[in-house]
């Protein structure tokens, strides 16, 4: 598809911590299993920002967190399963947090499963490295990579085209 009309707009979370830790969340999708970074799709109206925030504590009950720059941009074009969309563009922020929390969130797990939500959980880049080169799927596929540039660098000086 090389026009895409409807590109579902998204934000997505960054969530590190001091030792280089990130939160990642499980989707699982017909076709794949993908860890990912918190987030979603605006509600009309919603700037990205806002929307971070409902996302967060939605999805793993942060409330109140700061957040950071918009460190990333990624777009994909893909047939959505529900019709509605042919591609989605995230922007990613990061949010750092002082420490390692558990997930605990808003939504019940039956509301996260409706949205293909599965599990949450803490990786090191290590874990991420490992687990890439066993034929685990991470979106953005060089996640390791740039989240080791974020921990080392710091935020860039603007937003990085991720790839898929």
């Amino acid at each position: 598809m090389s026009n895409p009309l409807r590109i579902r707009q998204a934000v997505r979370a960054v969530v590190t911590t001091p030792d280089h830790s990130i939160l990642l969340v499980r989707f699982e999708f017909p076709t794949a299993t993908v860890w990912a970074l918190p987030g979603g799709g605006l509600d009309p109206g919603e700037d990205h920002l806002t929307a971070l925030h409902r996302e967060l504590h939605e999805e793993v009950g942060l409330v109140g967190a700061e957040i950071g720059p918009h460190v990333w941009t990624r777009e994909q074009i893909i047939e959505f399963i529900d019709g509605n969309w042919d591609g989605q563009r995230d922007v990613y922020h990061h949010v750092p947090v002082p420490a390692r929390f558990e997930p605990t969130p808003a939504l019940s797990w039956d509301q996260l499963r409706a949205e293909r939500l599965h599990e949450l959980r803490w990786w090191t880049i290590d874990e991420i490295d490992h687990a890439t080169t066993s034929g685990v799927r991470f979106a953005p596929g060089r996640l390791g990579g740039l989240v080791r540039a974020l921990s080392t660098d710091g935020a860039p000086s603007t937003p990085i085209e991720t790839g898929v």
